[in-house]
């Protein structure tokens, strides 16, 4: 599980920083302000949770369940969050409707804060 926890923490710290730039260079143009502020929205989202969970993949042991629901609801929060925020930020742009990715990222966000739950109660229990 640590290893799985250090591999997400860096991949998404990889694309965050790859899409920060395209963000900040190349998508200025393809993009609204206000999309393009929805797009570095997920994106420092992105990269919070990739600190956090290396920091976790360094730290834990992963010996109890609270341990590995708190990575996992990061881990797939992340994923449903920042992404469904790419998309959506370019829905206008390749003029197609994904409203359907609308209810995606709050249930990204559930996951993320289930996983600092997880995480909180880990904390009162073990620490």
């Amino acid at each position: 599980m640590k290893n799985i926890v250090l591999i997400f923490g860096a991949l998404y710290g990889l694309t965050s920083v790859i899409l920060g730039a395209l963000g900040a260079h190349a998508f200025k143009k393809l993009l609204s302000v206000e999309k393009l502020t929805s797009f570095e929205t997920g994106v420092r989202y992105q990269m919070y949770h990739a600190l956090t969970l290396l920091i976790l993949g360094f730290s834990l042991s992963f010996t109890t369940g609270l341990e590995k629901w708190a990575s996992w609801g990061i881990i797939i929060g992340t994923f449903l969050f920042s992404v469904s925020i790419y998309f959506l930020s370019f829905s206008e742009y390749w003029n197609i409707n994904l409203k359907i990715l609308g209810p995606i990222t709050p249930i990204g966000g559930v996951f993320m804060i289930l996983g600092w739950v997880c995480l909180l109660f880990y904390f009162f229990k073990y620490r």
